[in-house]
């Protein structure tokens, strides 16, 4: 078994939809298990029409989320297709993952404590929307919402101005992550023990999870978090600066940094400010401190600056649009963009390397259907494959 693919062996089938299922599930394929995701016939997961673009017929998104496994379309409205689901997990696999709408797989007996009844081994992930109890507890959920329910949006963005979604979808993809953190707990004491168990987490509880500092903040103060934009609550300077012809980000998170960045900035006399002494001082003094700084960087180009501050040791970055990511000499060097071997796709792989190497690209997302046949009884089982 390589080591990048530690995963090799187990079976895992995703009732999943949109991101947050298809991303847990994905980081089982990367690692290695076989993962047949299950679709409905008539148009498969939603995500594969969330376009354009698309390419080898489906969205960029479906793509992103779906590389490294297998699909089968099962009519789940069908009890005969249902029931030979069933046998097949019970036969078959290793992991289930779930995100469908609250309700719907206690419905169809592909709920963990059905499942689990008849395999006691069998780990099951249950990613739903806003956790098991609560008055909201039947209601769907989408990484917007979240986003908005969670606090999330309430802390992004500027004062005065409109509510601001965090761009990447990092609700969904933040409780599969935590699924599989789960999932791979769950692994390890069923090595020990032989037995499985429910793994579960929400997007609801992912959105608190990365409010973590400002509810701890509010809890301490009383005071509900501000909007700070680029800014960090408790440290200055801390944020986007706009130089002549672009803007950088710059991050003096100590008293020695601010007094390298007051001198890389033309003015050493700052640190040495009783405003601005120490880094409370500092975070009092924010506005004050701001515009000493914004005044200042204005007046060179952001190369320039990022050359002063880099040479001064002041951790500092541009502010780059996903064209001038994809062009850094960096990106390239991490190697995470990964050529399909059965297609012309490239698709970032996983942020994780074993013993240097990254998990592979195995196969390109699968077409709907491809897998239909193994999961309803009318192909050998993967021994025979």
């Amino acid at each position: 078994m390589s080591a990048a693919a530690p995963l090799a062996g187990l079976m895992a089938v995703e009732l999943g939809t949109s991101i947050a299922g298809p991303s847990a599930a994905m980081i089982l394929a990367e690692l290695g298990a076989e993962v047949i995701k299950v679709e409905p016939p008539s148009g498969g997961d939603d995500a594969r029409n969330w376009g354009p673009p698309f390419a080898n017929g489906a969205s960029t998104v479906f793509n992103a989320f779906n590389r490294n496994k297998r699909s089968a379309a099962i009519d789940l409205k069908d009890p005969a297709q249902v029931a030979a689901l069933r046998r097949f997990i019970a036969a078959e696999v290793d992991i289930v993952v779930q995100n469908l709408r609250p309700g719907l797989v206690e419905k169809l007996g592909l709920d963990a404590a059905t499942l689990r009844a008849e395999k006691p081994s069998l780990i099951y992930c249950h990613l739903g929307a806003f956790g098991p109890a609560g008055p909201l507890k039947d209601r769907p959920g989408y990484d917007p919402l979240m986003q908005a329910y969670g606090g999330i949006m309430g802390i992004t963005g500027e004062e005065g101005r409109p509510p601001v979604r965090v761009g990447p979808s990092l609700v969904d993809q933040g409780s599969g992550m935590w699924g599989m953190i789960g999932v791979l707990a769950a692994l390890r004491r069923r090595d020990a023990t032989g037995e499985g168990c429910e793994v579960g987490t929400s997007l609801y509880e992912t959105a608190l999870a990365w409010v973590s500092a400002q509810v701890s903040t509010f809890g301490v103060s009383g005071r509900a978090p501000r909007k700070l934009g680029t800014e960090n609550a408790g440290i200055a300077p801390y944020r986007a600066f706009q130089a002549s012809d672009g803007w950088l980000v710059i991050a003096a998170g100590n008293d020695n940094l601010f007094r390298r960045c007051a001198a890389a900035l033309g003015h050493p006399e700052w640190a040495d400010d009783p405003r601005f002494r120490t880094n409370p001082d500092r975070v009092r003094a924010r506005e004050e401190l701001n515009a000493l700084v914004e005044g200042v960087v204005a007046t060179r180009s952001r190369a320039e600056w990022l050359e002063a501050l880099m040479g001064a040791g002041v951790p500092c970055a541009p502010v780059l649009g996903l064209d001038e990511v994809c062009a850094e000499p960096q990106f390239d060097a991490v190697g995470m963009m990964q050529r399909a071997p059965d297609s012309d796709l490239s698709l970032l792989g996983l942020p994780l390397r074993f013993d240097g190497e990254r998990p592979a690209f195995r196969s390109s997302p699968p077409a709907l259907g491809e897998a239909t046949a193994r999961v309803l009884g009318t192909t050998p089982a993967r021994a025979a494959e």
